[in-house]
């Protein structure tokens, strides 16, 4: 078996440094401030995406994801934490089967993330924004993760708690599961997956009880 898993809303809450982030470009940048909500309705985008959807004119989002980027890398491990089970899901996730992460953030501060939690060392890849041409909800990131793997005759999930990564499994022909700790509701994961439970360990329990 493999399983990939998204980062955010997925194994850790980074809400706080995504928010500060964001806010402090518009700071840097003098424009009005979206709310936090309209923020966090966008996690799990690329940055640029979520920029534009924010009201930042085309020609100016790079320079924006520029300035989140310098504030998050110096906040990230200070105001992210794992979410609660998450521990103890990746502990069951790498005894019954290969795993990675598959995300939309920075694949460099991910890393240094997932280093700061002891956990690395689990996952055999790490597939971030700067790895792909096309990020999630295209099947690219996933693709590119299995790449690692000998997929033959393997049975392949993927874990996540919005849209965007059950399309992305979807499109890459992949089984998928919805996770309610993050950003997305039942209702909205539920158009892509009949499998949505209330946490990634109870998604790693219900993996391990197949095999």
């Amino acid at each position: 078996m493999i399983i990939l898993f998204d980062l955010d809303g997925t194994l850790i809450d980074s809400t706080e440094a995504i928010l500060e982030s964001f806010h402090n470009s518009f700071d840097v940048y003098e424009m009005q401030h979206p709310s936090d909500e309209a923020i966090k309705a966008l996690i799990g985008h690329p940055l640029d995406v979520m920029y534009k959807e924010l009201g930042v004119k085309e020609a100016e989002v790079w320079e924006y994801v520029d300035t989140y980027k310098e504030h998050y890398r110096v906040i990230s491990t200070q105001k992210t934490e794992l979410l609660e089970n998450a521990l103890e899901a990746v502990r069951i996730a790498s005894e019954i089967a290969k795993i990675g992460i598959v995300t939309t953030k920075t694949g460099k501060y991910s890393q240094v993330l997932l280093e700061h939690f002891g956990i690395m060392d689990k996952f055999e890849v790490l597939i971030g924004r700067e790895h792909v041409e096309k990020p999630k909800p295209d099947a690219e990131p996933i693709l590119k993760a299995l790449e690692s793997f000998d997929i033959q005759s393997e049975e392949i999930w993927m874990v996540g708690d919005t849209e965007m990564d059950l399309l992305s499994a979807q499109n890459a022909g992949v089984n998928s599961i919805g996770v309610l700790c993050g950003y997305g509701t039942k209702n909205s994961l539920n158009k892509y997956t009949q499998l949505v439970f209330k946490d990634t360990l109870e998604a790693m329990k219900y993996l391990k009880s197949r095999k």
